[in-house]
């Protein structure tokens, strides 16, 4: 076992392996990354085609070897990503370390749970290394922000929503009053009634339960106008908390002294007039 010793303290192939898959500035890193984007896509692409029913005996053969190409190589993959990572516990409990392990668990559980194996597509999560990859970083901090925002609302929008819940048990019942004893009603209790109140106030509509009085017909009115004026609220709150904290975000950039243009952290020198500009220590 001296072969293995000596490969697990390699440091040179570990620091080699490193610049390759956890670097993406270098040549050999970017090259790396893109192929594995295309693996993810084409994995995922396989996933979804194989689920298809009347495929080819054959094409089903091809496609179940296939996702285990694919399932070898990102094993593979996050071996290697422990292997050659300074701190492996780090990487492991990492957002990327969870999906990249979660990408790989679904054809082995399959062999037990066989319907777990189109958790696979968990992979579509790997692709957010496309911003690491091409320099998207801007798109990361608008999805931040976003993120923020949605935190900041959290209390708003728990408040909104109880509110929809109290009034659709509200409505459900009033309706279950309305329609409930006549004959042949599809609302036959307050649960099933309180399913309309949802369908029909999100606008969803299925009409798998409509009334028949004139009363529940208009009442199913009011409700479904109702849903689309409150339904906007959610998204009015969080644009608002959105637009304020980006305003605040703006107010605090770093201007230029001469000429009063925003600038970003790193500058060292004006974009719009050319000023060189102190930078912050």
């Amino acid at each position: 076992m001296n072969w293995l010793t000596r490969l697990l303290h390699n440091e040179e192939l570990k620091h080699r392996l490193y610049i390759i898959i956890f670097q993406s500035d270098t040549r050999m890193g970017k090259a790396f990354d893109v192929t594995l984007l295309w693996a993810i896509v084409a994995s995922i692409l396989v996933v979804v085609l194989e689920s298809m029913q009347g495929m080819p005996p054959l094409a089903k053969t091809i496609f179940t070897v296939l996702e285990y190409v694919f399932t070898f190589f990102f094993t593979l993959e996050y071996v290697c990503r422990l292997y050659c990572s300074p701190r492996p516990r780090d990487y492991v409990f990492s957002f990327f370390g969870i999906v990249d392990l979660l990408s790989t668990l679904p054809l082995y559980l399959g062999w037990i749970f066989g319907p777990m194996r189109y958790l696979m597509i968990v992979r579509t999560f790997r692709l957010i290394r496309v911003f690491r990859v091409f320099k998207l970083f801007s798109f990361l901090e608008e999805g931040d922000r976003l993120m923020q925002s949605l935190l900041v609302s959290s209390r708003k929008i728990f408040v909104f929503f109880l509110f929809v819940v109290i009034m659709v048990i509200s409505l459900g019942t009033l309706m279950y009053m309305v329609e409930g004893h006549q004959p042949g009603t599809q609302f036959t209790d307050i649960p099933t009634s309180i399913y309309w109140a949802v369908v029909t106030m999100t606008t969803v509509g299925y009409g798998d339960i409509a009334p028949m009085t004139p009363i529940g017909r208009f009442l199913s009115a009011l409700v479904m106008l109702l849903g689309y004026t409150i339904m906007a609220v959610p998204t009015g709150i969080v644009s608002a908390q959105f637009i304020h904290d980006h305003n605040v975000g703006r107010s605090r950039r770093r201007k230029c002294k001469e000429c009063g243009a925003p600038l970003e952290d790193s500058a060292h020198y004006c974009p719009h007039c050319g000023v060189k500009v102190e930078t912050s220590a």
